[in-house]
């Protein structure tokens, strides 16, 4: 199944979108499928379960963390990932650019958009967004690549493009501004039941679990 739903997405995504695994809560085994399938970014939400996996798994593809990093972890982090997707304050990326320079590493990094303005969730508020990544720009070990939003769940994904199109607009205003330190590339929108919209709404990563894993009791 897992194969057949990776080469499924993989040839109905357009040139140059990218697919992200997000592997929250699956198995090496698992892993390991979706990888012989083709996938080339593994996604995970928590540092020690990545930690766990990639021992298994080793290193044939990138690691993106794309759950909300503590301060705490940001050590591991750094040696573990490939790929910050949910950056989200100053003082994280205080955190991330001293772990990396201890491992002499600049770090990509997504700046995560907080795009519904959802108190329960984490990420930037819209207008918050220019002013850190200005900050950032300055920061010697994580360099800034792109913006990242989860936007509102709803159950008709139509729903989501508004807020889809609220980051692409802030993404296409940051990269005119041409800051030190800061190539947007990547934006990274759209989950299992969005991405369709995410992808129409200029979306380049989607991270996507359960149409490749199948269903599991949390939804991703």
């Amino acid at each position: 199944m897992i194969k057949e739903n990776v080469q499924r997405l993989l040839k109905e995504l357009p040139e140059g979108v990218q697919l992200v695994a997000a592997a929250k809560a699956r198995t090496a085994q698992e892993i390991e499928e979706a990888i012989a399938a083709g996938i080339k970014i593994i996604g995970e939400n928590y540092v020690q379960e990545a930690e766990r996996v990639f021992r298994a798994v080793g290193r044939k593809v990138k690691r993106h963390f794309i759950g909300h990093l503590q301060k705490n972890k940001v050590n591991k982090a750094v040696k573990i990932f490939d790929m910050i997707e949910t950056l989200d304050s100053a003082p994280l990326a205080d955190a991330l650019d001293k772990a990396c320079a201890r491992e002499n590493k600049i770090m990509p990094v997504l700046v995560e958009v907080n795009s519904g303005r959802e108190k329960q969730k984490f990420g930037v508020l819209p207008e918050q967004i220019q002013p850190l990544i200005e900050e950032l720009s300055r920061k010697q070990h994580i360099k800034v690549v792109g913006l990242m939003t989860m936007g509102p769940q709803f159950g008709d994904p139509e729903q989501a493009r508004p807020y889809f199109k609220e980051t692409k607009k802030i993404f296409e205003r940051i990269k005119g501004l041409s800051l030190p330190n800061v190539e947007m590339q990547y934006l990274s929108m759209g989950m299992s039941n969005s991405y369709q919209v995410a992808v129409a709404e200029g979306a380049n990563l989607v991270r996507i679990g359960s149409k490749i894993f199948g269903a599991r009791e949390s939804a991703d």
